[in-house]
Formats: C-alpha cells, structure tokens, sequence
C-alpha cells in the first residue's frame, strides 16, 4: 500500500485538480494518469510551496466526452495502485439515470414552488 494521497480540490474549465501528499520533501510522487488504460495527455505534477505536496492538472480528454460514463484513474505509477478517480457522465446514455432523475425532480419540484407562491399571493 502506498503512503501517496490525492485529495481533489477543483474541475474547474475542463481540468481537474487534487494534491498529491505522501512523498518525502523534494521528491516528485511517481503518478500515472490513464483514461481507457491509456495516458491522459497534459497531466502535470508541479511541486507547491510548502515543498511536500504536489498540485496535479488533469485536462478532461477530449475522448471522454461521450455519450455515458468515462472514468479517469490516478494511480501509484510504481504500485499500479489506484489512489483516485473520476467520472464525466454525459449524454443520452442517463436518461434513466437516477441523477438526471433527481434533477427533473428538482425543477418540478421549483415549478411547484413558484405556482404555489403565486397562488398564495393572489388569494390574499
């Protein structure tokens, strides 16, 4: 098991952002980045201030946009171990997903709201 954590910070613009922590001060953390078990092209690890953290930027790859789920692995590069992941869920694909129904739910559940609220105000 390896000491290397990755805490997400951000998605923000189409690159996602975590910090790298667990390696000696200096060392540069081996990570390997894998979309469809291959390279995700751009990842950069660059060292933070404090010399013990590492910021990682992954650019969303462009073959991830589709129709479904995609899932972009962050690993140990010298273990295999997985120490994080994300998804991009989009498409015609969650049409029954049960997030795409809690959003629908969500705006009926606005619509109803204002209708009420209406009505209050002109029963008044």
């Amino acid at each position: 098991m390896s000491d290397l954590t990755v805490t997400k910070t951000r998605l923000f613009q189409g690159i996602w952002e975590g910090i790298v922590t667990g390696t000696a001060v200096g060392i540069r953390p081996a990570i390997a980045v894998t979309h469809l078990e291959q390279p995700v092209p751009g990842a950069d690890l660059k060292e933070m201030d404090d010399a013990s953290s590492w910021l990682l930027r992954i650019p969303v790859p462009r073959d991830a946009l589709s129709d479904g789920v995609e899932t972009i692995l962050i690993r140990n590069a010298d273990t295999g171990e997985t120490l994080d992941s994300f998804a991009i869920l989009a498409g015609e694909a969650l049409a029954d997903d049960i997030r795409a129904e809690m959003d629908l739910l969500r705006e009926e559940l606005d619509l109803l709201k204002r209708a009420f609220r209406r009505h209050c105000l002109e029963t008044m």
